[in-house]
């Protein structure tokens, strides 16, 4: 991901992505719902996809998982329902680390054909290929019927007797049997789920009885790190799980993926990643995107980690949200940027992903164009990459009662549905208003976005300048600069359901900091309409514009 140009994700859910089916049914079965297949992903699709500037797709859900659909012809049994989140099932439940979700193949027996295909026609596209990593937990049933002979499989020789033991994979409840007391839909099982001793919840969940909120269907992985013992560490010798995660990395990277995401990636000891990031990326250029929360410990996860990137949500998505809502002023976007300051290059912007609610949902905006400001601010705003979620750039709802998720502004991963935008892209019956919010995603990711000024250039706010500026509300607008050689972007956004005269102040610090050329006479481009005409940036007077409610001007200022 060490591009010159500006790095865009596009996480695209198959399950959901490709299925057109929209008579469905709420706990509906495969039969009934239908799902999405690899085969979606065609050569127009993926050439769709690119247009809209579009670097990497996050395929997600790949590698398979708990079910309750029952694949047994075929070697694969269904899950015990009480192990499974949903009809479909959690994509973060694995049942098998070196298997991909035989849903997803047109033929079960070549599923893993297929995905080889998929990864070849996405790199033929032009695009490279982003799976999940999921390290902290496994499905409750996991067994991998795929592993290379030579491999042992997670759990094959673990001491059930030992609570804790480095070269367990899993943590136990001695003497102790696991009792599911939350059942999530009506078993179909003659038989309750069984297991003796108790595994460890994924959650940290030490517990023979978790709970509703807990990770009940998945079991945690044990790393070297005793729980029961002040969290004492036991790396020496290397834990077993290391090594095994190791070779489940270097077999996904030989089969042509591209990076990681790394699901929960914080709940795992950095030593691990400072292990096992360098050997991956010894074998081939890979990049690792972690999943992680706690803003204390960025930095040690990108230093001492080796990550390549991790999520900005703490900070920036939910600064965003909360400005949308009117509960922040917009100027708390100069906060986000301080935080993270020296480290903003590997920090990865997103206003969706398949955790959080959709923008056009009631919970979030009932919008998809109230996204337009902070999309730009998250597009544009520095060097780092940025991500979308299918169906944002179309104004998916995500307000569905899909059965084990219900309607709570979330396109779900437990069960068989579809999304409603994408089915009506890929069948051509897009409405005029779905068109226009992915015409402005397109212009920001594959035009504006793939400018050099962008991907290349210096950042500098101007809030600074403006906060006592009576035609700049720093409630409901925010203004920064980019400065690439002799191009300079004046990027202004507004938060407001208004129309907004604004004038914005660019003091001589700038100019003198960013190398500008003050007063002088520039070509400028407005890079949404495509405008030109002539113009000048000075301190002497304020620039003024007009934004049209929910939107933003990109102006790009070009000196001879």
């Amino acid at each position: 991901m060490k591009e010159t140009v500006k790095t865009v994700v596009y996480q695209a859910f198959p399950r959901l992505f490709g299925n057109k089916n929209a008579t469905l049914i709420k706990n509906g079965n495969i039969k009934e719902n239908g799902v999405g297949k690899f085969s979606a992903f065609s050569t127009k699709v993926l050439k769709e996809i690119k247009g809209l500037g579009i670097t990497h797709i996050w395929y997600t859900g790949v590698i398979r998982h708990a079910s309750v659909t029952d694949y047994s012809e075929y070697g694969i049994p269904a899950s015990h329902s009480a192990t499974v989140k949903g009809k479909a099932g959690s994509p973060y439940a694995i049942k098998d680390y070196y298997d991909v979700a035989p849903d997803l193949a047109d033929n079960v027996e070549k599923r893993m054909d297929e995905f080889e295909a998929l990864i070849n026609r996405t790199h033929k596209a032009g695009l490279k290929v982003i799976i999940d990593f999921v390290p902290n937990h496994v499905s409750r049933e996991y067994h991998s019927d795929l592993r290379p002979p030579f491999i042992e499989d997670l759990g094959q020789h673990d001491n059930l007797s030992k609570a804790f033991d480095s070269n367990n994979n899993f943590y136990y409840l001695p003497g102790l049997s696991l009792v599911l007391k939350y059942d999530t839909q009506t078993q179909i099982e003659d038989f309750q789920y069984s297991e003796f001793p108790a595994k460890v919840t994924g959650n940290d969940c030490f517990s023979t009885t978790p709970g509703k909120n807990d990770w009940y269907e998945t079991v945690k992985l044990n790393y070297g790190i005793d729980f029961m013992n002040e969290r004492r560490q036991v790396f020496d010798p290397i834990p077993s799980t290391w090594k095994k995660m190791l070779e489940i990395l270097l077999f996904w990277t030989e089969k042509g993926v591209d990076g990681f995401r790394c699901d929960m990636a914080e709940m795992v000891p950095v030593e691990f990643w400072n292990w096992v990031i360098p050997q991956v990326k010894a074998q081939r250029d890979v990049c690792f995107i972690a999943e992680v929360y706690n803003p204390a410990e960025y930095r040690n996860y990108i230093q001492n980690g080796k990550f390549d990137y991790l999520y900005d949500k703490v900070g920036l998505y939910d600064t965003l949200k909360q400005i949308g809502w009117g509960n922040l002023p917009a100027s708390r976007i100069t906060d986000c940027w301080k935080s993270v300051e020296g480290i903003q290059h590997n920090m990865l912007n997103f206003l969706e992903n398949h955790d959080e609610q959709r923008i056009a949902s009631d919970f979030f905006a009932g919008n998809g164009f109230a996204a337009i400001p902070a999309m730009i601010v998250c597009a544009l705003m520095n060097t780092n990459p940025v991500m979308i979620y299918n169906g944002q750039e179309l104004g998916e709802r995500g307000m569905d009662d899909e059965g084990y998720s219900g309607p709570d502004g979330r396109t779900t991963i437990f069960d068989y549905w579809s999304m409603t935008t994408v089915r009506e892209w890929l069948s051509n019956k897009l409405p005029e208003e779905a068109q226009k919010l992915r015409s402005f995603y397109k212009k920001l990711l594959n035009d504006i976005a793939k400018e050099k000024v962008v991907s290349r250039g210096v950042f500098h706010d101007l809030v600074y300048a403006n906060l006592n500026n009576e035609h700049f509300n720093i409630h409901r607008h925010y203004a920064f600069l980019r400065k690439h050689e002799n191009e300079v972007l004046l990027v202004v956004v507004n938060f407001d359901q208004q129309e907004q005269t604004v004038s914005v102040n660019i003091p001589q610090h700038a100019f003198s900091l960013l190398n500008i050329p003050d007063n002088k006479v520039a070509n400028v481009k407005d890079l949404f309409t495509e405008n030109e005409f002539i113009g000048t940036l000075t301190d002497a007077c304020p620039y003024q514009m007009i934004l049209p409610p929910m939107s933003g001007k990109v102006l790009k200022f070009r000196y001879n």
